[in-house]
């Protein structure tokens, strides 16, 4: 996931209104958070009004881009249900995510000294950030109603 300053929104902003970027640079990824972004560039008051039309224009290319690819992967997976296919490595990948992560709640219950072992609370964060972020949200997220 690029980083905001990494983008052609934050190659302006870096030109434009640096300070903004000093401020959120390093923290916004490329895509999610637009709403936020929006306010910050609205309300920042060494923007021309010219400059704040012109990022919030490529703020919404970029949430549009972001919506397109949310939905080109529905269109897939559509596609797949109505050929009949089954996406094996999607399913084989959420097992194992879904198996690392029991194997590492069993362990903290279970192992104590394990928590003091640093590369096990990283891999910790890692697999908790798979299932809930990806495996989890994929399958129990909703879609807007509207």
């Amino acid at each position: 996931m690029n980083k905001l300053k990494d983008t052609k929104v934050g190659k302006l902003l870096k030109e434009k209104a640096p300070r903004i970027l000093d401020m959120i640079g390093d923290v916004l990824p490329s895509n999610g958070a637009m709403g936020i972004l929006k306010n910050i560039i609205s309300k920042d008051s060494d923007l021309t009004p010219e400059q704040k039309a012109e990022l919030h224009d490529q703020v919404v290319d970029l949430y549009k881009l972001e919506v397109e690819d949310r939905d080109s992967a529905r269109k897939r997976e559509v596609e797949i249900a109505k050929a009949g296919g089954n996406d094996w490595m999607m399913n084989l990948t959420g097992v194992v995510g879904l198996f690392c992560f029991v194997f590492i709640v069993y362990s903290v219950v279970y192992i104590p000294d394990v928590l003091h072992n640093e590369l096990f609370v990283h891999l910790m964060g890692m697999v908790e950030g798979v299932v809930i972020g990806n495996i989890f949200a994929f399958y129990y997220g909703t879609s807007s109603k509207k």
